[in-house]
């Protein structure tokens, strides 16, 4: 895990067909590991997050596009399942993106989470999908966006466009006066080689 706190998943192919398709796989690679694993796609009905909490063994369950949909529904699953369940927002231009990224509504990204003030919310996972794996850094505006979550007294964890380690301490000089802002996804950095999880921990300074 080079150190890393938690191992983060996406299945693709659930997010496209609104159910978990890859859980076997995940749950492999939950099994392989020594760190607890979020997850995230295809997650639209409890049966899909008891399925991944109590059968496949995540520690964590992304929601985004049903979230979005019925926020009443997803309050109630918050409190059925506290601190298991994350907020995905995935945005464009600070607006909600759905489906698997395949749509984009015109519900402001910060008036979400506004519906999950004072739950207890494992995370509000954001991410600007135009920077995502494009390996073009965080931009300002996506801070931003990340600090008025955080102000809302919402958990935020970046994710998409971080690609070098002055991304990663671009993020930790925020968490100085946003300490809400508590952790950085790192995806395609990975795999290219322009992040290494020690170095991008101690740039961190955690």
């Amino acid at each position: 895990d080079g150190g890393a706190q938690r191992l983060h998943l996406v299945d693709l192919d659930g997010a496209k067909a609104g159910q978990p398709v890859n859980h076997e796989v995940v749950r492999k690679i939950v099994e392989a590991v020594s760190v607890p694993c979020q997850m995230g796609g295809g997650i639209r009905d409890e049966a899909s997050i008891q399925l991944m909490l109590d059968d496949v063994g995540i520690d964590r369950v992304i929601v985004g596009t049903q979230a979005l949909k019925d926020p009443q529904w997803f309050k109630q699953m918050v409190q059925r399942y506290p601190n298991r369940l994350a907020l995905g927002l995935d945005a464009r231009d600070s607006k909600v993106a759905t489906e698997g990224w395949l749509d984009v509504s015109e519900t402001s990204a910060i008036d979400l989470a506004k519906e999950y003030v004072g739950v207890e919310l494992a995370a509000v996972i954001y991410t600007n999908i135009a920077n995502d794996g494009m390996m073009q850094g965080v931009d300002e505006g996506t801070i931003q966006d990340m600090i008025a979550l955080a102000e809302l007294g919402l958990p935020v964890i970046a994710s998409g466009g971080v690609t070098t380690l002055k991304d990663v301490t671009r993020l930790a000089e925020v968490s100085q006066t946003q300490p809400k802002l508590v952790g950085a996804i790192i995806g395609r950095a990975l795999y290219e080689g322009t992040i290494e999880v020690p170095a991008a921990i101690e740039a961190a300074g955690s």
